[in-house]
């Protein structure tokens, strides 16, 4: 009876060992989740992906197992991401109530599971370096996560990178972007969990050398590590430590530049946070309100002496040609006053979510076309394979196309940076338009229809975006969250949820350049060349290590 029961037992224990991998990977992904809006926890970047690396160390050293990463990508993702879950019912847009949830579940599902096989790879590849040198599997590992976000940013598919953890909050750190863009950061943050995992991984193999009855018979280096004091195996916590800090002494060195503030480069701008709620903003009662909520705001920051006034995406749901003979308008042209006005642009048969600029005379002087759409929500991907499986999905009209990918946006005040509602998390878009001379940033969104977290964390990728080129930057929303952002990503204002608000702020236009701004990320490329060299010297090492054993 009692070896039944140690039978028994032993069976549960092996179980709960061979779970356990699979429970630290998903906490571990989890409590990465936890950096971004609602809880906002960014500190727990810094050691959150290290414990999926010491599985995967682990697993490198065994042979026989292969790391859970898939967990910790997919927990990670649809925590941040489970914003996605708010666009749910669909009603409003007609789609019925059980389609719409099937669609929902679709989108967060497939951009978690997404995220999991991107992470999945990532841990692959440091699988199969081996049993290498600490060192090497951090610079590498390291270039290939940022490796992997680039990737991904460049296509349609982007949003949760690492380095918007730490945004808002950690604003010091969030300064290295303006030396490579936000890879900077996301390098940062996996270097530092890579060398806490490889000093716990050299802490543990140091004691089970010292335990071990055949400790003698260790090859040399374990050996050597096996008799290393405790404060030498641990040099990885040690650089960890002083890299965390060198880091944050380097942001902190950009962060505390004076911003200067010409007099003759000021603009004093306004913007309107209509608070139209999406499921009424396509009727005619809507487009009422809209018409009333923006004549209205925009005439009473006009009479605030503002110098530009700007307007959420689709503020106006209507066409280009219809524009003219709004309420709006006629205000502009009273006024004489600049707006910016969100409303649809057209293209044969198709149309697209556009920014007008109209003059104090009421004239379009410039368009900003949206370049990156929302998959499904505003556009069908691989329309000619996919498009006749959706459409039976949903019935939604798919007829949107993107702007050009080079669009640049003058003003009656210079040059602007422009960038619709889901293009914040693209930083290429706003360096590309900071480089070729704009000098402010105008961000017009509409998050209306998901969760209450997601505008937070939409405004904390505009904060990157603002900090990365240097600039300025005006938000306006429809139900929030509206700001103004200063350079240095200091939210100097910023508008309630689910209200209407109309706010006025003076910013200043610039013509700085960051690194990132001139050269691009180059810090990537950089780290993937340093890996291939750090792969050929400790090869090389190696071979010649043999030659001289033999």
């Amino acid at each position: 009876m009692r070896k039944k029961q140690n039978k028994k037992q032993g069976e549960q224990g092996k179980r709960l060992t061979s779970s356990l991998p699979y429970l630290i990977a998903l906490t571990s992904g989890i409590l990465m989740g936890l950096t971004v809006a609602p809880v906002g926890a960014w500190f727990l970047a810094w050691v959150a992906l290290a414990p999926l690396w010491v599985l995967v160390v682990t697993s490198a050293q065994r042979k026989n197992q292969f790391p859970p990463a898939l967990l910790w990508g997919i927990a990670y993702h649809g925590i941040a991401l489970s914003w996605i879950t708010g666009i749910h019912p669909m009603t409003w847009l007609g789609v019925p109530w059980l389609p719409s949830l099937a669609i929902t579940l679709f989108c967060w599902g497939f951009i978690s599971v997404l995220g999991g096989v991107f992470v999945t790879i990532w841990a692959a590849v440091l699988v199969r370096l081996g049993d290498r040198k600490s060192w090497l599997r951090v610079l590498i590992g390291t270039a290939v996560w940022c490796g992997l976000e680039s990737l991904w940013s460049a296509g349609p598919l982007w949003w949760s990178s690492l380095a918007y953890t730490q945004s808002p909050y950690n604003l010091v750190i969030l300064h290295l972007g303006q030396l490579s863009g936000p890879n900077t950061v996301t390098a940062a943050i996996v270097a530092i969990n890579g060398l806490i995992a490889e000093g716990w991984t050299n802490r543990q193999n140091a004691f089970s050398a010292r335990g071990s009855a055949n400790a003698k018979r260790l090859e040399e280096k374990d050996a050597k590590i096996s008799a290393a004091p405790w404060w030498f195996v641990n040099q990885y916590l040690a650089i960890a430590t002083g890299l965390l800090i060198t880091l944050h002494l380097i942001g902190l060195i950009l962060y505390i530049r004076p911003i200067a503030q010409v007099p003759e480069a000021a603009l004093k701008i306004g913007i309107i946070q209509g608070n139209i709620p999406n499921r009424l903003l396509l009727g005619s009662e809507g487009f009422r309100r809209a018409q009333e909520n923006y004549t209205n705001g925009y005439i009473t920051l006009a009479d605030q002496g503002v110098d530009g006034v700007l307007t959420p995406e689709g503020a106006l749901p209507i066409f280009q040609r219809n524009l003219m003979g709004t309420a709006l308008v006629s205000a502009v042209r009273e006024k004489g006053v600049v707006a910016w006005i969100g409303a649809f642009g057209e293209r044969g048969r198709s149309y697209t979510i556009s920014l007008f600029t109209f003059n104090g005379n009421g004239e379009i002087v410039s368009r900003y076309d949206k370049a990156k759409l929302v998959p499904l929500g505003e556009y069908i991907p691989f329309e000619g394979i996919l498009g006749g499986i959706i459409q039976r999905l949903s019935p939604l009209h798919a007829h949107q196309i993107p702007g050009s990918a080079n669009q640049l946006v003058d003003t009656p005040f210079g040059r602007a940076i422009v960038g619709i509602c889901y293009e914040s998390a693209f930083s290429e878009q706003f360096r590309r338009q900071a480089a070729a001379g704009g000098q402010f940033i105008l961000s017009s969104s509409n998050d209306a229809h998901y969760s209450a977290h997601m505008p937070f964390q939409h405004h904390a990728q505009d904060i990157m975006r603002a900090i990365e080129t240097d600039r300025w930057a005006v938000r306006a929303t429809n139900t929030g969250y509206s700001a103004f952002v200063d350079p240095h990503g200091k939210t100097l204002w910023i508008s309630g949820y689910n209200t209407y608000e109309t706010h006025a702020a003076t910013i200043y236009r610039r013509q700085t350049q960051t690194l990132y701004v001139r050269w691009g990320d180059w810090l990537t490329p950089l780290l993937l060349g340093l890996s291939v060299v750090g792969w050929f010297v400790e090869k090389g090492n190696e071979d010649h290590y043999e030659q001289v054993i033999k």
